[in-house]
């Protein structure tokens, strides 16, 4: 039972994409065999019917009242529910690929935070975060007269906190399974699985430092450390995308850590640059667009290492591995910062870091839509002295224990937050 699968359909809308990439997208979401949400359990809404597209979006108001506009291609059943602690809105939906641009509901006013995805096999979920309480309203459901779409208006309305506890109370959060007469019902799994990629191996070789050590072995030793550290921590079961010298393509290893049905990915790297002063680690989270020329730089390496060798992204047409990156979004990135941060507050002190350690760009090893996933540079093979402590067996055990530990905080972090 995976813990934390998280996920969502992101694209471009109906009308500004190609029809060779909007049928891309439905292939891609077609194929990609999703788990459920970590959220709550949703209730099935037109279960077994033809998934919904949302092709529009928008959201307009003030502190006061928002008003959320949706524009579907059919009209779908919806159910409303509340819950606090902080305050938010669950509208669960049928299957529904949410094809609207990212920043088609950008939080404004009563609505503090927008969330959606798939919270199961033919459901859908949609979490408002609320800056302060409010009651949802349905304005209305129909489309536009001679329109090919059909309208889901909400009006947020703020409200007392009174009222917003009331409203908390009589929210139904029986899962329909659990209704049926003889269901049973999925336990909820406490164990997060985490994949271990330890970079480069085989042909690709990685960096090499002025001494003459190889990443490639240089990182598998340090993810054996790491599994070692892992194993010794409670609720984490490991994998590993290789234990030996072997070239595997940047699109294997996601699909590996897929196939493991990860909670998480580290990828392990030790990369070289040209400016040797240049020490110390840094993390980094998948982006469309790189936060500086150092990531971006990092990111067209290690891309370029698959072309050297003649490796494809393997088990995806051209058109569909073209659109992974607008896939890989949203809440998967919330949880890969969020593990990234966890990482970082576990080195400050003890392991150094680079200005701005945290930082961001398109590495392909991050691509999996439903894995958050980082990547973590434990130092610079170019620099002579990272060189020495990424090759000291003791330094190597001391950063693993590290790097396990802010593993099993974001785990605490997450079931603290699902409770």
């Amino acid at each position: 039972m995976r813990l934390f699968a998280v996920h969502r359909y992101i694209g471009r809308s109906a009308a500004e994409a190609p029809a060779a990439l909007r049928m891309a997208f439905a292939l891609c979401a077609l194929t990609l065999a999703l788990s459920s949400h970590a959220l709550a359990q949703a209730v099935p809404v037109d279960a077994g019917a033809a998934r919904h597209v949302a092709i529009a979006a928008r959201i307009a108001g003030d502190d006061s009242r928002v008003r959320l506009v949706m524009d579907f291609e059919r009209k779908p059943g919806f159910s409303l529910r509340y819950l606090g602690n902080p305050d938010r809105v669950v509208v669960d939906l049928p299957e529904t690929v949410f094809a609207f641009p990212e920043d088609a509901l950008e939080p404004r006013g009563l609505v503090s935070s927008v969330r959606y995805g798939t919270s199961g096999e033919g459901r859908a979920r949609m979490v408002f975060g609320l800056a302060s309480p409010a009651r949802i309203d349905l304005v209305e459901t129909d489309g536009e007269a001679g329109g090919a779409t059909q309208k889901l208006v909400f009006d947020a309305v703020a409200v007392d906190r009174e009222a917003f506890s009331a409203q908390i109370a009589a929210s139904d959060w029986t899962d329909a399974a659990q209704e049926a007469p003889g269901a049973p019902t999925a336990p909820v799994s406490d164990t997060l699985t985490i994949v271990i990629d330890a970079g480069h191996g085989g042909i690709d070789g990685g960096a090499e430092g002025p001494a003459g050590s190889m990443e490639k072995h240089v990182t598998l030793a340090f993810a054996e450390a790491f599994k070692a550290a892992l194993e010794a921590e409670e609720g984490i079961k490991v994998a590993m995308t290789r234990t030996d010298d072997r070239f595997l393509s940047l699109s294997a290893r996601v699909r590996l850590a897929r196939e493991q049905q990860a909670d998480l990915l580290v990828s392990l790297h030790a990369d070289s640059i040209n400016v040797k002063s240049l020490r110390g680690a840094t993390v980094y989270t998948l982006s469309d667009k790189a936060s500086d020329a150092l990531a971006q730089s990092l990111a067209d390496q290690q891309s370029g290492e698959d072309t050297i060798v003649g490796a494809k992204l393997e088990n995806a047409p051209e058109a569909v591995a073209a659109i992974l990156v607008d896939l890989a979004r949203t809440e998967t990135r919330v949880f890969s910062t969020g593990l990234a941060q966890q990482v970082l507050n576990s080195f400050e002190g003890q392991v150094k870091l680079i200005n701005n350690p945290l930082r961001h760009a398109g590495f392909r090893v991050l691509q999996a839509p439903d894995v958050p996933s980082i990547l973590v540079e434990m130092g610079y093979l170019s620099n002579p002295e990272d060189e020495k402590l990424l090759t000291d067996a003791a330094w190597r055990e001391k950063t693993a224990a590290l790097l396990a530990q802010s593993v099993q905080n974001y785990r605490k972090t997450i079931l603290a937050g699902r409770r």
